[in-house]
């Protein structure tokens, strides 16, 4: 009987052109050396991975796979040895079938999985959720989504006072999956049921904030589609995210940033002007905030009062006002905090765009230059799209010194690759 290889694996190689095992090793490696992993694959590596029952690659190998071709491990043939801890039963000395392994040690779904499991989910939670700002994205997005897996898969093995914990912990790291796979990877179909699951598990949490966080990032993709017929989902998410926001009783932190990602959709669509609307009602709204009456959940580490001021000032270049832009980002980049380095090439990219507004190509170079210094250090594939896009504008001084010298450093040896593989 002839048995079958990883079918995928190969059929995935072979689409991006490596014709032999070695091309693919080689190429696996230079991957890696790029997002910063010391790894060593070789033809005989990738001819186990394509071997009829592939084993589970190494964590820095599954990194290195996952950059490479853009999709997630298990899509790639490969089965977790944890999925067949679960569901093979395993034999007897005397041949019978034991139970499952899960069986065996959480017990079935009737609540026998202690309630601590549920207080240490949460805590590698939160350790993820600090790690954001500063772990290569590639390498997180790893541990984070099976650590969003394996939380889903025992959640309903919990006693019934820890579930709502457990469930809380999977929608938020559920939705940090969501955003290091649509902003840092670049990878938004992939994002999308990972925003799903974070709506589940909010539900089953009975968290209406972070039901609401989840609609609100699931706007994003239409938004950002380039599609005028997806403006409607895009609404339509929103309208979701401020319904539950209301019966969760956001504060008026959390109503700011909806009225900035909406502030963001209108804009990705044209409708400057109402986005401008929402600016100033997010504004205002934020004013009214007190941190200390009535907090922000955790999880809200991605807005804050000079983010705010970041949206306004990219609203305001779509909208064409290039001096009201730049001064706008002047003071969010003066207000930002030194961790927060992927929102700072953001504005340094957005900055360059409000200079080539005001007809001030030199200016425009200086600070895409340096957001590409922080990008050297920090990637974030956004803020890349941003830098491109400014660099787009910039055609008519193409012939500038200053343009030549940034072209020399925007398509060098790291970013060139970086840009490719995420």
């Amino acid at each position: 009987m002839t048995h079958s290889a990883n079918v995928a694996l190969r059929a995935a190689r072979q689409a991006l052109g490596y014709r032999s095992q070695a091309a693919l090793a080689e190429a696996l490696n230079n991957v890696a050396r790029e997002i910063g992993l010391r790894v060593s694959i070789n033809a005989r590596t990738v001819r186990r991975w394509e071997s009829e029952n592939p084993p589970w690659p190494h964590p820095e190998h599954a990194t290195a796979l996952e950059a490479l071709f853009k999709r997630p491990i298990a899509e790639l043939g490969f089965t977790p040895p944890w999925s067949e801890m679960n569901n093979q039963p395993s034999r007897t000395a005397g041949g019978g079938a034991k139970e499952p392994w899960a069986a065996r040690h959480f017990g079935t779904s009737t609540g026998t999985v202690p309630a601590s499991v549920a207080t240490d989910t949460m805590s590698i939670t939160v350790s993820h959720r600090n790690m954001y700002w500063s772990v290569p994205a590639a390498r997180l997005h790893r541990s984070v989504a099976e650590h969003a897996a394996l939380g889903w898969d025992l959640v309903d093995q919990l006693p019934d006072p820890a579930k709502a914990l457990m469930a809380r912990a999977v929608s938020e790291s559920s939705l940090l999956q969501g955003r290091l796979e649509f902003f840092d990877l670049q990878q938004p179909e992939a994002a999308q049921p990972s925003f799903v699951l974070a709506l589940q598990a909010a539900r089953k949490a009975d968290d209406n904030l972070l039901g609401a966080a989840a609609l609100a990032h699931m706007a994003f993709a239409p938004a950002f589609s380039g599609d005028p017929e997806r403006a409607e989902e895009a609404r339509d998410r929103i309208r979701g995210a401020r319904a539950f926001a209301r019966r969760g009783e956001g504060n008026a932190e959390m109503v700011a940033w909806l009225d900035a990602v909406e502030a963001e959709v209108e804009t990705r669509f044209g409708d400057t002007r109402r986005a401008l609307n929402l600016i100033r009602h997010a504004e205002e709204t934020y004013s009214q905030h007190d941190p200390e009456s009535n907090p922000s959940p955790p999880w809200l580490d991605w807005f804050s009062q000079a983010r705010l001021i970041g949206f306004k000032g990219n609203t305001l270049i779509a909208a064409g006002q290039g001096r009201e832009a730049r001064e706008t980002l002047e003071q969010a980049l003066a207000d930002l905090s030194e961790e927060s380095v992927k929102q700072r090439s953001i504005y340094l990219a957005d900055l360059a765009a409000a200079w080539v507004l005001e007809q001030d190509p030199e200016q425009a170079c200086a600070y895409l230059e340096q957001a590409l210094e922080v990008l050297g250090r920090n990637w974030y594939a956004t803020a890349m799209d941003r830098v491109k896009s400014v660099r787009q504008s910039l055609r008519e001084w193409d012939s500038l010194p200053k343009v030549r010298a940034l072209d020399d450093n925007l398509y060098n040896w790291h970013t060139t690759v970086q840009s490719l593989v995420g």
